[in-house]
């Protein structure tokens, strides 16, 4: 039981919430392992199975307090809530901040450039010395552009359509060079430009699937706090789309999932065996491949990393709950601008 941002997170299989006066009380096996005043409590988060008393339902719900219920890998399954008394509110101040979104599209183009920055530089860092002069050459000098680009966006008055380009240029330069930092892989594992729908290749293969599973967590994120995940800032509406977890994936998927994809080919977890390709060309995960992304992804998720807004320690599988939750105290007028998430 984690509280962060005024919501309690419970991600422990098989533990136990119930009602004790006016506490929520986690049990583990009928062991008492927390307590914490409900008046203390914004929101309640479960993750898989874990059991709420219908007493404390009830609570909550009397207290205004939402019960949000995802699944195992994090998807959004309900929200348990009483009289709705600010999601309406909340919701008309997306719809109108995505009429003028220029400040939170930079916000979230700065942060993932500065993202897709660092996991070069972290891989100048751990395979530098491996790399040939050019092609260490080459992901120096796109650092560079890449900050380059980043200053170009902090001071940049022309709107959000700039600023979109600006996030296609950097992406343009950083998939340029990610084929250098496949280390010591497979040598039919080879990353020549991204491609999807479908992907044609085994690391266009990975990397969709990951972004996926990310889109999915992003998805649950907006819901859990009430936002309408289909409107977005830097996404533009599309019917069926997540627009809103397309926004809050992309600061976040260089290092979630881009980062998580190289460690797999890297350490040679995954290889070409583990792709198969169908009819028209369409390259695929086999279905033992996919079981051990998905456990890397979920052992990723555990790991835990120092907010820079909230300076408090959280599992990156949080990240995205606690940005969409500091978007929304954003949109309502709590904070001044939406703080991205940079990974150190």
């Amino acid at each position: 039981m984690r509280k962060l941002l005024n919501t309690l997170y419970v991600t422990t299989e098989g533990a136990g919430l119930r009602k004790d006066g006016e506490n929520v009380v986690a049990e583990i096996d009928g062991e008492e392992r927390a307590r914490m005043p409900l008046h203390r409590i914004g929101s309640v988060v479960v993750v898989g199975a874990v059991y709420v008393s219908p007493p404390l339902i009830g609570a909550l719900a009397r207290a205004g307090i939402a019960l949000v219920l995802l699944d195992r890998q994090g998807r959004f399954e309900a929200r348990v809530e009483g009289p709705v008394n600010g999601n309406v509110l909340l919701r008309r101040a997306q719809y109108r901040a995505a009429e003028a979104p220029t400040e939170i599209v930079r916000s979230i183009v700065s942060a993932k450039i500065a993202n897709q920055r660092a996991v070069l530089q972290r891989a100048l860092r751990d395979h530098g010395s491996d790399m040939a002069p050019e092609r260490r050459g080459a992901v120096e000098s796109t650092v560079e552009r890449l900050a380059r680009i980043l200053r170009r966006v902090a001071f940049e008055r022309e709107g959000a359509d700039v600023l979109r380009g600006a996030e296609g240029e950097a992406a343009n330069l950083y998939f340029a060079v990610f084929d250098d930092l496949l280390r010591g892989v497979d040598p039919a594992i080879r990353f020549r430009g991204r491609n999807r729908r479908p992907p044609l290749d085994p690391v266009n293969a990975l990397l969709s699937f990951l972004y996926t599973l990310l889109t999915h967590d992003c998805r649950a994120a907006a819901e859990a706090n009430g936002l309408d995940p289909a409107v977005g800032f830097l996404h533009r509406d599309r019917p069926g789309r997540p627009s809103l977890a397309l926004d809050l994936m992309e600061e976040l998927r260089p290092v979630l999932a881009d980062r998580l994809a190289l460690s797999l080919f890297n350490r040679r977890q995954l290889g070409a065996r583990d792709f198969e390709t169908r009819d028209g060309g369409a390259v695929l995960l086999t279905d033992e491949a996919r079981k051990t992304v998905i456990t890397a992804w979920q052992d990723r998720k555990k790991e835990e990393r120092r907010h820079p807004f909230i300076d408090e320690t959280a599992p990156l599988g949080l990240v995205p709950h606690l940005q969409a939750q500091l978007l929304a105290r954003h949109l309502r007028g709590d904070l001044d601008a939406y703080p991205a998430w940079f990974w150190k």
